[in-house]
């Protein structure tokens, strides 16, 4: 068996399962939906909304340009944010969940395989050991005859 059909014989349980790969699909949208939910827990978005904000609030405290204070428009920035971030990373999550569901679905149904196919050959190694004693007895058996006919030759 080849490497690459040894991976393939081994993921034989995920394979109704691989259609959810992707959180959201396999569209242009759910790679990009799910990059975007990925990336809003990562420290770099943290750190770069942080550098953001406090760029704007000095720009605008200091010039009181288009957002002066108490910067309405980056309160709406914010809630946009939210709004189109919240329900991707609820969708990410929901269909983690149904991935995991069936990668543990999948897990069991090769724990159970696997489980048979040890009890089978148990029960074969078993039959082996029962069949090598009935042969050694047959050896000794034979053993003990030849000897008793050698010894009663001379």
């Amino acid at each position: 068996m080849t490497s690459r059909n040894a991976s393939d014989h081994n993921l034989r349980h995920h394979r109704a399962t691989l259609h959810l790969g992707s959180a959201f699909g396999s569209g242009s949208f759910g790679a990009f939906a799910e990059t975007a939910a990925r990336f809003f827990g990562t420290p770099t978005y943290l750190i770069g909304q942080s550098l953001v904000v406090v760029a704007w609030i000095i720009f605008n405290a200091v010039t009181g340009s288009f957002d002066p204070y108490p910067f309405i428009l980056l309160n709406l920035a914010f809630s946009l944010q939210a709004a189109y971030a919240a329900p991707m990373i609820l969708l990410a999550e929901t269909r983690q969940a149904d991935r995991d569901k069936h990668w543990s679905e999948a897990d069991a149904r090769h724990r159970e395989e696997l489980s048979e196919t040890t009890l089978t050959l148990l029960q074969q190694n078993t039959d082996l050991t029962i069949e090598v004693q009935q042969l050694a007895a047959r050896i000794a058996e034979l053993t003990g005859e030849i000897h008793g006919r050698v010894v009663q030759a001379p």
